[in-house]
């Protein structure tokens, strides 16, 4: 299913997620509102989901209409809305105020729903598999902008609800029980906005989503491994490995050369030893590119005796890409070999095939057909 929002770009007005509390008490102290105002305001936004100052409850009568003329809850415009046919899958292109498009991913699951959001527009780390990185790099996201997605997606499954729609074929859960900033960017390059946004939403007076039910994910950036390793937020970590050797993942994540192998299987290890955490290795399996059994004799090497987890990923395919997924045969095989070796390994289950659930997919796709719609006027 597919479906284009017809809404007109709005006045730019400025993103009320990228307010922390103390930021919200200030502001509405020079409206001449006391703090408890702002509290309200806060849970207003958060709790009660409000799409619009007018919604959040208790408020004085002139006091949502002087916020709005300044602020917005709703700082991202969906432009496309695809589900995928099992509808356990919901991909949103958003615009943001200055025309960057991001794009962010619900997935249903039995016991959980899991969203997949953006930290960047576009992507500096340039690995040929991925779909944003093919794009390029466009700017960092607020903290707002990242924050803006999630409760796009609450208000959603909240309506949902309310509606007496069931969003999937069984009961399944009716929020967002997941955040995994695995979508468009690379969260450690954007790494203060990230963390302001988690600790936002993981704010008690707020959205309070635990901790543990986050995951940032990353293609190996050492300092933000090591400045991770010290948050006081229990939030989990996972490594884009993709190659267990220096000279393939050269090739698959440029970004390896500066900060090669060994130095980020040390800082990994020392992330374990300060937290006590497990850390989870992602690992696309592209075929014929690092799905051979030699690759997984090597990579149980890599990992022996580490507190780890591999999460086995077949690679969502890019069109026209060299790049494409191993078949489940060769996947199993894979795992059977770093379990031998006594690796914690799954298989991720696939999300969204036909709708490009890839990160970055949509984004691309949107982009040709606008440039072919050019073309033909």
């Amino acid at each position: 299913m597919r479906r284009k929002e017809n809404q007109q770009p709005r006045e730019t007005l400025h993103n009320a997620f990228d307010l922390d509390l103390e930021a919200l008490i200030a502001e509405l102290g020079r409206l001449d509102e006391k703090p408890f105002r702002a509290r309200q305001v806060w849970r207003g936004m958060y709790r009660q989901l409000a799409a619009d100052f007018r919604e959040i409850h208790n408020l004085p009568r002139s006091l949502p209409a002087l916020l709005s003329a300044h602020f917005t809850l709703q700082p991202l415009r969906p432009i496309v809305t695809e589900a995928s046919a099992d509808r356990l899958t919901r991909k949103v292109l958003f615009a943001l105020p200055d025309g960057a498009t991001i794009e962010a991913v619900l997935m249903f699951y039995e016991k959980r729903c899991t969203l997949c959001v953006s930290t960047q527009a576009g992507c500096a780390m340039g690995c040929p598999f991925c779909a944003t990185g093919l794009g390029g790099f466009v700017r960092d996201l607020t903290p707002g902008e990242i924050v803006a997605q999630v409760l796009y997606f609450a208000r959603w499954l909240r309506r949902s609800q309310w509606d007496g729609i069931q969003p999937t074929p069984m009961p399944r859960p009716t929020r967002v029980t997941n955040i995994v900033f695995m979508g468009m960017g690379e969260p450690f390059a954007n790494y203060d906005a990230v963390w302001a946004a988690i600790r936002r939403l993981t704010d008690k007076a707020g959205f309070n989503l635990g901790a543990r039910r986050m995951t940032v994910s990353t293609v190996g950036l050492v300092p933000g491994i090591l400045r991770m390793a010290v948050e006081p937020l229990q939030v989990n970590l996972a490594i884009s490995l993709h190659a267990p050797n220096d000279s393939l993942r050269d090739r698959l994540v440029p970004i390896n050369r500066r900060y090669p192998l060994a130095e980020l299987i040390a800082a990994v290890r020392q992330y374990i030893a300060t937290t006590n955490r497990r850390v989870t290795f992602e690992y696309a399996m592209m075929r014929t590119i690092n799905d051979s059994l030699l690759l997984a004799e090597e990579l149980a090497v890599l990992l022996r005796g580490m507190l780890a987890h591999v999460n086995l990923i077949p690679l969502n395919p890019v069109a026209g890409s060299p790049y494409q997924p191993s078949s489940m045969k060769q996947v199993r095989a894979f795992t059977a070999v770093l379990r031998r070796h006594g690796v914690s390994t799954t298989v991720r289950l696939r999300r969204g095939i036909e709708i490009g659930a890839g990160c970055g997919q949509l984004k691309r796709q949107h982009a040709l057909q606008f440039n072919v719609q050019q073309k033909e006027v």
